[in-house]
């Protein structure tokens, strides 16, 4: 019954900025950790970009390290992915996965998100 909607995908030039966002279709109890991955034109694997855990950690891939800040807003139990100094080669379809408590009993479920397509132009 919970869904993760994946949002704030659009064109931007090389060297630009976005933000993508991840939320809930239902209220929850909380986060237990949330990550993004992206699956590049014409490839069929799905690449881990960043992940933040429960408790705050986070772990970026290589090539976006310094550039991608994942974050997480409890209050409104939603997850960020900032993108600076995109670069021609991150065109991809952008994910969020993400396991989170469901209710009251501390019942767990995880999922993915639908795409949001990301163009940076060449």
């Amino acid at each position: 019954q919970v869904q993760l909607v994946a949002s704030g995908g659009g064109f931007v030039q090389p060297g630009g900025s976005l933000t993508l966002s991840c939320a809930a279709t239902k209220t929850i109890f909380g986060i237990n950790d949330m990550n993004w991955y992206r699956q590049p034109p014409g490839k069929q694997q799905r690449d881990l970009v960043a992940e933040i855990t429960q408790s705050g950690r986070t772990n970026y891939a290589d090539s976006v390290k310094g550039r991608f800040t994942i974050s997480v807003d409890n209050t409104k139990n939603m997850v960020y992915l900032q993108m600076n100094n995109l670069k021609p080669e991150e065109t991809a379809v952008y994910y969020c996965r993400g396991t989170v408590v469901y209710d009251e009993y501390g019942g767990t479920w995880w999922g993915w998100s639908q795409g949001t397509q990301v163009t940076v132009s060449s």
